[in-house]
């Protein structure tokens, strides 16, 4: 099923997201529901807060050579334990941010550890666009947007540009 994406500002967007205790049925559902939502938008990745969920759970597939397999990756609870002191600057957009573009630098390389769906836990070291993926879905769970990586004004000009966005979608729908 396709969920509907939050855009900012959405207080939920910026809460700190609650720790999956154990991973039920209706979490798997939601996990593939998520990348779903992922795949239809489309984006590589989305955070269960993105869609109004508050879990400690990340969606991603950044495969982008044509004619590669897909490599959908479901993470709950997932953490950063280690961070190349290399950095990467990459042009990061955010499904709940739509049409909106900026340079954030980040580690290079990030090890993480998470629970995958069936409850084992799983580790492993991401670079280039994985890593930075996976560091702004986390960021996510800890209620932190790409542009709150940016100067007030910038991201004061996008948050207007925003409100004007959700205002115009909700004059169209009615």
């Amino acid at each position: 099923m396709i969920r509907p994406i939050l855009i900012h500002p959405d207080p939920r967007l910026k809460k700190v997201a609650a720790p999956v205790a154990d991973i039920t049925d209706e979490l798997r559902v939601l996990a593939d529901d998520m990348l779903s939502s992922m795949y239809d938008a489309p984006g590589i990745g989305l955070a269960a807060p993105q869609v109004g969920v508050s879990a400690r759970l990340i969606v991603l597939d950044c495969v982008k050579e044509e004619g590669a397999a897909p490599r959908p990756l479901a993470m709950f609870n997932p953490e950063i334990i280690a961070a190349s002191d290399e950095v990467n600057t990459y042009e990061e957009g955010c499904l709940s941010i739509p049409d909106i573009y900026a340079d954030v630098t980040r580690p290079e390389a990030v090890t993480v550890r998470w629970m995958d769906v069936n409850g084992a836990e799983r580790e492993e070291t991401f670079d280039g666009l994985w890593a930075t993926c996976v560091q702004h879905e986390i960021d996510h769970l800890e209620g932190k947007l790409f542009i709150d990586y940016l100067s007030g004004l910038k991201r004061q000009l996008i948050t207007r540009k925003m409100v004007k966005l959700k205002r115009d979608r909700a004059r169209e729908s009615v």
